[in-house]
């Protein structure tokens, strides 16, 4: 029988208010030097000068501050009220402002942002499909959508495993190959660019003679960007 009482979103709120300090305490090392690193040169190369910039699921607001940095009008948001109250304290004076809300159910007029970036967002959404309707919903026509999902060798994965067990879990297993289908398929996005990021294990420069689908499957983490036409 299914559990009435299970709220997804709430408990993701939870979790990840909980994981707020240990988040804030890691998340500059890894935009700066680790996983992330490659992500905002990855969407400088498709967004113009001064474009407003959605940052979905932005956590603690370090990527939301690199973007102001490179040059953009940046919001970020966040289910997590903690996530969001770290963030407020990189605003100080800078072109950045941060907003506490749910991916599915956003606050912003249609056609709002020139781009969105949403990394390791669209995993913790119960309904992928509904989450990227919303952010189709407040994306400008023409506009540019980069999105990082763990692939099937990240970490974090870990989280949807108790599911075997017939447990509730808040982490969703969509994979690189069906999110790409899922936007083009049903929401209508061009999918413009691709990038791997790979564990050390992994030789980015012998992986490239694989298919994509391979690529994807080595992944700790897959960039795409789409474009709304």
């Amino acid at each position: 029988m299914e559990d009435k009482t299970f709220d997804w979103h709430q408990a993701a709120g939870k979790q990840w208010d909980g994981r707020a300090s240990f988040w804030n305490q890691n998340s500059k090392a890894m935009w700066d030097e680790g996983s992330r690193k490659e992500i905002i040169p990855f969407f400088d190369r498709y967004l113009d000068a001064g474009a407003s910039v959605l940052d979905v699921g932005c956590g603690d607001g370090y990527g939301s501050y690199k973007l102001m940095r490179a040059g953009y009008n940046v919001i970020g948001m966040d289910l997590s009220v903690e996530m969001i109250a770290k963030a407020e304290q990189l605003v100080d004076g800078n072109q950045l402002s941060f907003v506490q809300g749910d991916i599915v159910h956003l606050s912003f007029a249609d056609e709002r942002f020139d781009g969105i970036m949403g990394i390791n967002v669209l995993e913790w959404a119960e309904n992928p499909l509904h989450a990227l309707q919303e952010l189709d919903r407040v994306l400008k026509t023409g506009g540019k959508v980069c999105i990082g999902l763990l692939g099937p060798t990240a970490g974090p994965r870990n989280n949807s495993y108790p599911r075997l067990y017939g447990e509730k879990v808040i982490c969703n297993t969509m994979m690189p190959w069906e999110l790409k289908r899922l936007v083009e398929e049903e929401i209508g996005w061009k999918t413009t660019g691709g990038k791997p990021v790979y564990k050390k294990g992994v030789s980015e420069k012998e992986a490239t003679s694989l298919p994509e689908e391979l690529q994807q499957a080595l992944s700790f983490m897959w960039l795409f960007l789409f474009q709304k036409e």
